[in-house]
């Protein structure tokens, strides 16, 4: 799985964010956030799982929280701006942002979606999100990777 190069890489490279590569092991089946914390050494609060929903208008946000978190889908609606909010289904994930489920960045999908990160990252230097593809995760200074997005930060997860 080393040196697979990105999309993700590609953007962050080309926009001068620095980053750090993070691979892990994806053979024993397990690419829940948390273990994928576990696998590259990270703090589960340190490790950011990117979900994307779909309002009551049919409009798509991207949610970025912690790896042991849940959205928060009240917070989310709230903070969207829309009536109500849920997870789209598993199958329109890759026509939608160009992301399998397990792979899926806010960096770089196929349409721009309004994006939210959860508060919480502000604590950090860096946190880590997925790469673009199952296996591959990129630390990256969350302020950075806010403007870059451009994303806005929230109170969404619980």
């Amino acid at each position: 799985m080393k040196n697979l190069r990105t999309n993700v890489f590609r953007l962050l490279e080309a926009a001068g964010i620095p980053f750090e590569e993070k691979y892990y092991d994806v053979a024993d089946g397990r690419i829940d956030a948390v273990s994928i914390a576990e696998k590259i050494g990270e703090s589960p609060e340190q490790v950011f799982k990117t979900l994307v929903t779909y309002s009551n208008k049919k409009e798509h946000f991207v949610f970025v929280v912690p790896a042991a978190a849940e959205l928060d889908l009240k917070k989310a609606a709230a903070v969207a701006g829309v009536k109500s909010i849920e997870m789209i289904p598993a199958k329109t994930l890759l026509p939608t942002t160009g992301y399998v489920h397990g792979g899926c960045s806010p960096v770089g999908m196929k349409k721009f979606f309004p994006t939210f990160i959860d508060e919480t990252a502000q604590l950090y230097d860096y946190i880590c999100v997925s790469a673009g593809a199952i296996g591959t995760n990129v630390a990256v200074d969350p302020e950075k990777l806010c403007r870059f997005l451009p994303a806005q930060y929230a109170d969404i997860a619980k």
